[in-house]
């Protein structure tokens, strides 16, 4: 079992940044495949970036790509999503999420273990 705690989600303006850190317990995450997704009320959750188990390649959701930068400190057992100049359309609660499987998954039901969540609201 893993289990992930999510933090850093705060009230921020347009085009300020912050960082969200999703810190791991239970397992090492050297062997996970490590993702962000976010979900705004009434609508689906939605990938934004993931970063492989080995070689810390990343992939990007477009809407955030040059802007949000994933990464991750297997020594700390923690995995980090830098986010910039950021948008009113990025308002959301944050999830990290863990997987053993695919090392570049945007399906959130590829993901074995969830985080709680880190509300992230971005005023205009």
């Amino acid at each position: 079992q893993v289990q992930l705690v999510e933090s850093g989600g705060r009230l921020v303006q347009a085009g300020g940044s912050l960082r969200l850190s999703c810190a791991a317990s239970g397992r090492t995450i050297s062997r996970y495949a490590m993702g962000w997704f976010r979900q705004d009320p009434g609508k689906e959750r939605e990938f934004v970036a993931v970063i492989a188990w080995s070689g810390g390649g990343t992939s990007y959701a477009d809407s955030v790509k040059g802007r949000f930068t994933i990464s991750r400190d297997n020594a700390k057992n923690t995995v980090y999503l830098q986010m910039n100049d950021l948008k009113p359309e990025d308002t959301a609660v944050y999830y990290c999420a863990a997987n053993s499987r695919y090392q570049y998954s945007r399906r959130w039901d590829e993901y074995d273990y969830w985080g709680q969540g880190t509300q992230v609201t971005v005023s205009s």
